[in-house]
């Protein structure tokens, strides 16, 4: 337990989830020299209650709180900062985070006493000494250069026991990005600046050590630096399995000596995630985003046919110029090229980016409310952009999920991806009139009536497939409306597969 003396600083947040941790706040602790025994980490998560949340926070007396301030949370923080003035209107409340680093602010924050915007790793010690030594900056708002990367303290020693045993650990060799995507907070910062990588591997020794096994890197471009990238895949090469490590990669940028490494990992280790967001080079280049297609493709086939990492592409709806024939186009082809989970997402307009430049001429209107979602362009109506959502919703729970990866395909069936899970997804919303809370059971059965009603498919072809997927888990019951086809279908005791012995149906 920490000693706490008068001063008291709070670092606190609210991730998206509970496995989640948050690196910038343990930069924010390791960086506060002489306060740091004064001060205390208190994390939470956005499905916490508020008012709970500030009762926590109070219970402590602190002079000053610092939040972290996110797109997931903001709206949280905003009533958290309610709250917290009005039963402690003299806690000073300092904000800092990619949501408040750039205006305008959608959400305001009248309450904040100050807001930090930048990288606040040193910013933040600087403010608490002139709060403390009673002569506060006049201004609200404090614009931050950025620091030099060998002048931070790392963070790494500040995960708890509790925290490696049962959350991820966020980590970090680089910040910056050097592409220029409009719709990207990281464009802003187009220097990538390194941390120096041995420093860095002695600090992820000792988390090893310690236990912690589930490493995400947060760096925007980890295959950039080819050197840097080479050690940090020899670091886990060298480790017993199990382990998992998350990177985000340039999908263009995959050298033969990059390549022989990923192939030697296992299944499981390695995760991969590859921002595609277009395939259109027309709409790439609406969004300044360099596209070669060519090595794309060749990179994908090589992960998926070469690897045993886990790939996860990315694919963007909504962007200035894109029609949903174009969006489709996109997934078709990369359907074709891999099995991998590809993410849909909703475009956003984050403030500080260069997207609104697209406003006037592509139509684009956005929400003011968090996550900023756009509503409507001149390609997309409003009605366009719901569908694609539960588009998308529906997607991850057939698609990504990977429950149904043999009764999927037959969906679209050596056809269209896009318009046959179009029209699939229609189908479910009339249905349902929901995206949510639909059950893994519901969701089959819906899937069977589906492609026995609609795509007129054999009943016992269905569920040869069905089956397959229902019951590649141990204990599951056979679903009423598969009972009758199940008479010769087998589950291995030995390796798990299944399938149907003597006869096929």
């Amino acid at each position: 337990m920490l000693n706490f003396h008068m001063p008291k600083i709070l670092l606190t947040t609210l991730n998206s989830r509970y496995t989640h941790t948050s690196i910038a706040l343990r930069y924010l602790y390791a960086n506060l020299k002489e306060f740091q025994k004064d001060t205390k980490i208190l994390e939470f998560s956005i499905n916490d209650a508020i008012q709970t949340i500030a009762e926590k926070l109070l219970i402590n007396e602190p002079e000053i709180i610092g939040i972290g301030v996110y797109i997931w949370n903001v709206s949280f923080v905003k009533e958290l900062i309610h709250i917290i003035k009005k039963v402690s209107p003299k806690t000073t409340i300092v904000l800092g985070g990619p949501e408040v680093t750039h205006e305008p602010f959608r959400v305001k924050f009248d309450d904040a006493d100050f807001i930090i915007q930048g990288e606040g790793d040193l910013a933040f010690y600087q403010l608490c000494k002139k709060i403390f030594d009673k002569t506060p900056p006049k201004e609200k708002i404090i614009k931050m250069s950025m620091p030099t990367l060998k002048e931070l303290k790392l963070p790494y020693k500040y995960y708890t026991d509790a925290d490696i045993k049962n959350r991820y650990i966020y980590v970090e060799a680089s910040r910056g990005c050097p592409f220029e995507c409009e719709f990207c907070l990281s464009s802003m910062d187009e220097r990538v600046r390194a941390f120096n990588i041995d420093e860095l591997l002695k600090e992820f020794e000792i988390l090893w050590q310690r236990g912690a096994r589930n490493f995400k890197f947060i760096d925007r471009t980890f295959n950039l630096n080819i050197k840097t990238a080479s050690k940090l895949l020899d670091f886990f090469l060298e480790k017993e399995p199990p382990y998992f490590a998350h990177f985000e990669v340039v999908p263009d940028h995959f050298p033969a000596s990059l390549k022989e490494k990923i192939a030697r990992f296992g299944h499981g280790a390695l995760q991969l995630e590859i921002g595609i967001q277009t395939l259109n080079p027309e709409i790439a280049n609406n969004i300044s985003r360099n596209l070669n297609l060519q090595k794309i493709q060749q990179n994908i086939s090589f992960l998926e046919n070469e690897t045993q990492a886990h790939i996860h592409l990315d694919l963007i709806v909504g962007l200035p110029g894109e029609s949903l024939e174009s969006f489709g186009k996109n997934l078709d082809k990369l359907v074709s090229l891999s099995s991998c989970e590809i993410q849909i997402g909703i475009l956003k307009k984050l403030s500080g980016t260069h997207i609104n430049r697209h406003d006037i001429k592509h139509g684009m209107v956005y929400s003011d409310i968090p996550p900023y979602d756009i509503l409507k362009n001149n390609q997309l109506s409003f009605n366009d952009i719901q569908i694609m959502k539960r588009f998308a919703r529906f997607w991850d729970l057939t698609y990504n999920s990977g429950n149904f990866k043999n009764t999927a395909p037959l969906i679209w069936k050596d056809e269209s991806v896009f318009e046959n899970f179009y029209a699939f997804g229609m189908w479910v919303y009339n249905k349902t009139d929901s995206t949510y809370k639909i059950s893994l059971q519901r969701l089959a059965e819906l899937i069977f009536t589906y492609l026995k009603e609609v795509k007129k498919l054999q009943e016992e072809f269905i569920a040869q497939h069905m089956l397959k997927d229902i019951m590649k888990l141990k204990g599951r019951a056979i679903p009423p409306y598969l009972k009758k086809y199940a008479k010769n279908f087998t589950i291995n005791a030995k390796d798990g597969t299944s399938g149907f012995n003597k006869r096929q149906l």
